[in-house]
């Protein structure tokens, strides 16, 4: 199996239970593992048979910047969601980060794995 991947993706939202959560935006990053074969677009060197990490970044930013959830869970299987349903990916590997969340942390967060690892 192939991976494409995307590290640090930074997108300001809202997300949070605590009433200041909700009135300001916080930036969440995001690191995406993606199943891919690039055999035929290594072969052909033809972006239509690459998962093209510019659409899934650019759908991810409008998707969440959009968005005003509470939990990060939440947040992760949705964005999961989108990436196997609207870019045809079998496997995707998701951390994503909370920066400043929690005094005396860098970041707080969750990995999740969603599809089948081929």
């Amino acid at each position: 199996m192939d991976i494409v991947f995307i590290n640090d993706l930074r997108i300001d939202t809202i997300i949070g239970i605590y009433d200041w959560e909700r009135e300001v935006r916080q930036t969440v990053s995001l690191d995406l593992e993606m199943s891919s074969d690039i055999r035929q677009a290594a072969a052909t060197d033809d972006i239509q048979y690459a998962l093209n990490y510019k659409s899934v970044a650019k759908r991810l930013i409008e998707f969440i910047e959009g968005s005003e959830f509470l939990l990060v869970e939440t947040m992760a299987e949705q964005v999961c969601d989108i990436v196997r349903s609207e870019f045809g990916v079998a496997w995707v590997k998701l951390c994503l980060r909370k920066p400043g969340a929690l005094r005396h942390s860098r970041d707080v967060g969750l990995i999740i794995e969603r599809g089948e690892r081929f």
